[in-house]
């Protein structure tokens, strides 16, 4: 048997699906159950300073990545999608994700009064 780098590949991408899903919803849930606004709109590592502002769009992010995620899971289990099919969304869905998340982030600083010194 020889080794295919594509197939190991494929697999990667298939398996990092779960955590990376699992950590959206899990934010997500934080943000939206339990007002927990210390991941919201992150910007080196500190939070804005009125983050429940920005909370419901953090919130949408988070939500709506990672149920594409596990709709995409789903969709690969039920063989319902081809690999081009599926990796271009999850693709597309982790790039997308990440540059919202990183746009708020910046657009809820720009608004920080920042003390002259």
């Amino acid at each position: 048997m020889q080794f295919d780098v594509s197939v190991a590949l494929t697999w990667v991408l298939f398996l990092a699906l779960f955590p990376i899903s699992f950590y959206w919803l899990r934010r997500a849930w934080r943000i939206g159950v339990r007002r927990d606004y210390s991941e919201v709109a992150l910007k080196g590592g500190e939070a804005p300073p009125n983050p429940r502002k920005w909370a419901p769009f953090e919130l949408l992010i988070n939500a709506t990545g990672g149920l594409v995620l596990v709709g995409t899971i789903l969709a690969i289990v039920a063989g319902a999608l081809d690999y081009a099919s599926w990796s271009a969304i999850a693709g597309s869905t982790i790039w997308c994700k990440f540059f919202a998340s990183f746009a708020l982030g910046r657009h809820a600083h720009a608004f920080a009064v920042r003390a002259k010194g």
